[in-house]
């Protein structure tokens, strides 16, 4: 099942968004050369033929690393450079995961949130196609969306799609104070993580929420002085990496280690003065 598209103010904030950040000083800053990550399997950056307008990051050596769960990315200001955020996603890949970013690499232009579903069916149709070589390599029952800024507005669009097991929202929420009808894709776990109150996005994040779905098991994150740029440019993506390669080990892994980071008034976040954390339905 797909999502259904969600109403066009959403879409005209997207749009907005996009503009409030092209118009700000300055985006990530430029990631370091031949950025590998940090993790057990050291990553690297392609492109696919058979994959349109995207990067795919992944250990460099898929012989040595487990199955990979698959994770797709939207760049902030739904921007078609899929090396923007190459520190932050390396990082992540070298935990052994599959990431799929929006635009190619260095591209230019915008996005569209349906290219993050074509992530998806691009990385199921390969763990079986003969010849692949990602071929039985993916875990496709585990599948993240994540976003930042315009990008995590993306990822709530099509968080509908049941094949979806977690979304992320970065340095992002649906703007506006009212019914957020776009709220109702988000019924599986989700984190919205953003820069704290000087993140432009920050009140939005709040906003949405207080406002998900009864029983959606949700965290929220706010690393205070960090802004609406986070960690990304930083080696190996800063904590902002740290903390969502956790999110995902718990939610694609299972890692229970990486759970307590999140659940419990005693969580690892929640005795860290740095972080506002806020918890809902999470166990």
């Amino acid at each position: 099942m797909r999502a259904s598209r969600l109403p066009r103010r959403l879409l005209v904030a997207v749009a907005a968004l996009t503009v409030a950040v092209f118009t700000g000083a300055g985006f990530a800053p430029a990631p370091s050369a031949a950025a590998t990550g940090s993790g057990p399997y050291p990553a690297r950056y392609e492109t696919d033929a058979t994959l349109r307008n995207h990067t795919i990051y992944r250990p460099a050596d898929l012989t040595t690393a487990p199955r990979l769960p698959i994770v797709v990315w939207g760049n902030g200001a739904c921007r078609a450079d899929g090396t923007w955020f190459e520190n932050f996603l390396s990082e992540i890949a070298s935990r052994g995961y599959l990431v799929v970013a929006n635009g190619l690499p260095g591209g230019s232009g915008q996005t569209q949130a349906s290219w993050l579903t074509q992530s998806i069916d691009w990385a199921i149709r390969e763990n079986s196609r003969l010849g692949s070589k990602y071929r039985g390599k993916l875990d496709t029952t585990k599948i993240a969306v994540m976003g930042q800024s315009c990008g995590g507005l993306e990822a709530i669009e099509v968080s509908g799609d049941r094949r979806i097991t977690t979304t992320v929202v970065w340095n992002s929420g649906l703007f506006g104070t009212g019914a957020k009808l776009g709220l109702r894709n988000l019924t599986r776990p989700v984190a919205y993580i953003n820069g704290g109150p000087s993140d432009i996005a920050y009140a939005n994040a709040v906003d949405d929420f207080g406002k998900l779905p009864a029983a959606t098991p949700a965290f929220f994150g706010a690393l205070n002085g960090a802004g609406h740029f986070g960690t990304y440019g930083q080696p190996n993506g800063g904590e902002f990496a740290i903390v969502g390669t956790a999110w995902l080990d718990w939610q694609l892994k299972g890692s229970q280690t990486a759970a307590a980071q999140f659940v419990g008034a005693a969580c690892g976040l929640c005795r860290d003065a740095d972080w506002e954390v806020r918890q809902r339905n999470l166990r």
